[in-house]
């Protein structure tokens, strides 16, 4: 088989991430926001592959792209915002509003997007995955701190902002991207205040 066939069923499977269900049926999987996965061995594999063919057949086009591919992944996987497809704030303010659950919406700063919901069962990761769903088609957002907060709580501990970057884990920040304090009360001091308090009884 040809050297650019295998290299190009390999980069399909590997970028599909196809699975199949107990039954053999294909199974539905709810769409996810984008992540900033660590480069995929495989895909740089069939880049380069193609890099080669694109060279051999004299396509600058083609190559130009494999290599352009090559380079996004890699800044990805450094978590390193594309600054070419930043997202527009007021854009984004006006996707994220007519989301279930949201109250108001504003930016706190450059990266930080302050969602005020109403309801506990809104403040959750689910409504940040929502809100990062709404804002792909507008850039990238990696350079997105989504902080929940419900205005409607009866308790210190709901009222906690919850916060993620779009595309990392919990606490994780992008490249050059600053964790900000956004709740008015450090939940770690409100632990510590709570844990002596309770030794003092």
């Amino acid at each position: 088989m040809p050297r650019w066939l295998i290299a190009a069923a390999v980069t399909c499977v590997a970028a599909a991430g196809c699975s199949e269900a107990p039954d053999g049926k294909t199974a539905q999987i709810a769409r996810q926001p984008q992540q900033a996965d660590p480069t995929n061995p495989l895909i740089t594999a069939g880049h380069l592959a193609g890099v080669e063919v694109a060279g051999l057949s004299g396509d600058q086009r083609a190559m130009q792209g494999h290599i352009e591919a090559m380079h996004k992944d890699m800044m990805r996987s450094m978590h390193l915002a594309d600054p070419s497809r930043r997202i527009d704030h007021e854009a984004a303010s006006a996707a994220v509003r007519p989301l279930q659950g949201v109250q108001s919406v504003v930016w706190i700063d450059n990266a930080n997007l302050l969602v005020m919901v109403g309801g506990g069962q809104y403040r959750s990761m689910a409504t940040i995955d929502n809100v990062c769903l709404a804002l792909e088609p507008l850039g990238d957002t990696l350079s997105v701190v989504v902080n929940v907060q419900d205005v409607m709580a009866t308790t210190s501990e709901g009222a906690d902002t919850l916060s993620r970057n779009c595309q990392l884990g919990a606490g994780e920040r992008a490249m050059f991207q600053q964790k900000r304090q956004v709740d008015a009360l450090d939940p770690e001091v409100r632990r510590v205040f709570r844990a002596q308090q309770g030794v003092g009884k």
